[in-house]
């Protein structure tokens, strides 16, 4: 059986300035369903530009991306943005939330802009089972101003979990939240796993990295993963 994800030989060039700079070399990587990783590396090593490639914001300019088995790293981008919303949840640092409506109003723009048209009462069902699977459906009718910076990222996961996504992607997700409220952010991601969603994680922080079942490190656009002892 193949991999839910395959990049082999993906290659990223920066052009435009008086000289190219080649952002990624030759990346392979291979991801089942269900397993998660951590991508690890220093500011400008190619983290978010391979992150970027992965959720089909960006297109490589050599080498294939393939999911489930087919070629996808070059679809048009109406294409890619279909497949972004029917495969994808992404959760980043910053949480993006709308603070004029509340934790479900944020929720549920993932189904409006993402998933077409769903009966109201299939809308809200969704809607509150993904903030239940990440412990705060209690404040579904909060708006953020009215929320620590732990709920909302919390939101801001549930919004990514609401479309039911195969594939997480997540950078820096604890970049903006104390130790302690990371780490159960961390735990919320990780349970996505156990629904066979796949996630991909890019972190500084090392004891979140070593919670993934693998961590790779990506150095100057090489990426390597690690050997755990």
């Amino acid at each position: 059986m193949s991999a839910l994800i395959e990049l082999s030989g993906i290659t990223k060039t920066l052009k435009g300035q008086e000289q190219k700079r080649t952002i990624l070399h030759g990346v392979n990587l291979s991801v089942d369903a269900g397993e998660s990783l951590a991508i690890v590396g220093r500011s400008g090593s190619g983290k978010s530009t391979l992150l970027s490639i992965l959720g089909l914001f960006d297109r490589p300019d050599q080498g294939s991306y393939l999911l489930d088995g087919q070629e996808i790293g070059k679809l048009a981008e109406r294409r890619a943005a279909k497949l972004r919303s029917s495969h994808f949840g992404f959760v980043f640092q910053r949480f993006f939330l709308l603070k004029h409506l509340s934790a479900a109003q944020n929720v549920a723009m993932a189904l409006v802009n993402g998933q077409g048209w769903l009966p109201r009462r299939e809308r809200r069902r969704r809607v509150i089972s993904a903030l239940d699977q990440v412990g705060i459906a209690h404040l579904a009718k909060n708006r953020p101003a009215k929320m620590s910076g732990g709920e909302q990222q919390r939101v801001a996961i549930a919004r990514a979990l609401v479309r039911e996504p195969r594939i997480l992607l997540a950078d820096e997700p604890t970049g903006a939240l104390d130790t302690e409220t990371g780490t159960s952010v961390i735990e919320t991601l990780l349970g996505a796993t156990t629904r066979g969603c796949a996630l991909i994680l890019v972190t500084h922080d090392r004891d979140h990295a070593a919670r993934m079942g693998r961590i790779h490190d990506l150095t100057d656009g090489v990426l390597t993963q690690r050997v755990r002892a």
